[in-house]
């Protein structure tokens, strides 16, 4: 497994795990998963939040397009196939 941490213009801190068959992003957004809708398209998650009136939105490049997506405990978890 390899780690790498990347911090956008924003300075959102999102880590990418690589294992043998898979990549995982995580991110801290501290939301419940209810305040939080992932789409991606193609290589592209595209990740917005709702928090009270005011809602934001960021776009992370995947490392590849077959993606699944989960929010638990307000982490944000992309999981990448190989």
């Amino acid at each position: 497994m390899s780690t790498k941490q990347l911090a956008g213009g924003d300075e959102r801190i999102v880590r990418r795990y690589e294992y043998d068959d898979s990549w995982v992003l995580a991110a801290d957004v501290g939301l419940a998963s209810e305040d939080v809708d992932v789409d991606v398209v193609g290589t592209t998650a595209i990740v917005v939040a709702e928090t009270g009136d005011e809602v934001s939105e960021a776009e992370f490049e995947l490392p590849g397009s077959e993606a699944s997506v989960a929010t638990n405990n307000g982490v944000l978890t992309i999981t990448v196939e190989k």
